[in-house]
């Protein structure tokens, strides 16, 4: 039987592609992104990773990516904002990387989720 630190670490491992098994899970988050925009939850299933695991590698991911010492110089980390399906407000000046679950404006929990890519650029 195993235990859950064990566990664990088979889970970090799942997240990597059978293609590439030496890349790590933000090295596969990042290929998982290129050229394309996609929420947390996509991103989750296609890394086989928690989407709350995901929230936290996206911050080191953008840094990596606009670092200056970056190998990754013509790109950049884009974030397309979650928008109110109700009344359109678009939260355009949030910093948490998290889909808001209600609209400061009508209170609509009618979100969109938050996309993340990474564009040639």
């Amino acid at each position: 039987m195993q235990n859950k630190n064990s566990l664990s670490r088979i889970d970090k491992r799942i997240a990597t592609d059978e293609a590439t098994p030496d890349l790590t899970i933000r090295q596969s988050i990042i290929e998982i992104l290129k050229g394309r925009m996609l929420s947390a939850r996509d991103i989750s299933r296609e890394a086989h990773i928690k989407e709350k695991d995901v929230l936290e590698h996206l911050p080191h991911i953008a840094r990596t990516i606009t670092g200056s010492r970056s190998k990754f110089e013509k790109k950049r980390f884009v974030v397309e904002p979650s928008r109110c399906l109700s009344c359109g407000f678009v939260f355009k000046k949030r910093d948490r990387l998290k889909t808001p679950s209600k609209c400061p404006s009508c209170r609509s929990e009618e979100i969109t989720e938050t996309r993340f890519g990474i564009a040639e650029g």
